[in-house]
């Protein structure tokens, strides 16, 4: 943005930056909310809980790691390191390609989907209870369109992780 748009409409006139903000804001807070209520008694962070999703709506429960990447907007290793939690707790197992030795296949384990069932569960719940102390259903659901409409995000994007 150039400073001449800054200049003429104010720092703090532009709706962008009020939006931006908004945004931010909501999304430290939801997250500070669902991880405290949710996640943390269980042992999980946010990561862990998006990696569990996503694994539990793949075909056969498996997604390669470099998949797991993209979905995660995570680096290689830290793609990595989250993993290496998840198998410790063992909600998640490595599966070698039958037809490629070097694919490695994460794959969830049973009790992965039973935690991923549960979690997923109360996660909805204390959601819901979020979003309708200010939103109404309509407004949610406007919410989610709009969002969906930003760069990166893209409607099937936030279908698929959150449907």
């Amino acid at each position: 943005m150039s400073s001449q748009v800054l200049s003429t409409q104010g720092f703090d006139e532009v709706v962008e930056l009020t939006a931006f903000a908004r945004l931010m804001r909501a999304h430290a807070v939801l997250l500070r909310e669902l991880q405290a209520d949710v996640l943390a008694p269980r042992g999980l962070t946010q990561s862990d809980f998006e990696a569990l999703l996503h694994l539990s709506r793949a075909p056969e429960l498996r997604l390669r790691r470099v998949d797991l990447v993209q979905l995660l907007m995570l680096t290689p290793s830290g793609v990595t390191r989250l993993l290496d939690g998840l198998q410790e707790s063992g909600l998640v197992e490595n599966v070698q390609c039958e037809d490629d030795a070097r694919v490695t296949w994460a794959r969830l384990t049973q009790e992965g989907t039973e935690t991923v069932d549960c979690v997923g569960a109360s996660h909805a719940q204390r959601l819901q209870s979020l979003f309708g102390d200010a939103l109404t259903q309509d407004e949610v659901g406007q919410l989610a369109e709009l969002l969906g409409r930003l760069p990166g995000v893209g409607a099937a994007t936030c279908s698929t992780a959150l449907d």
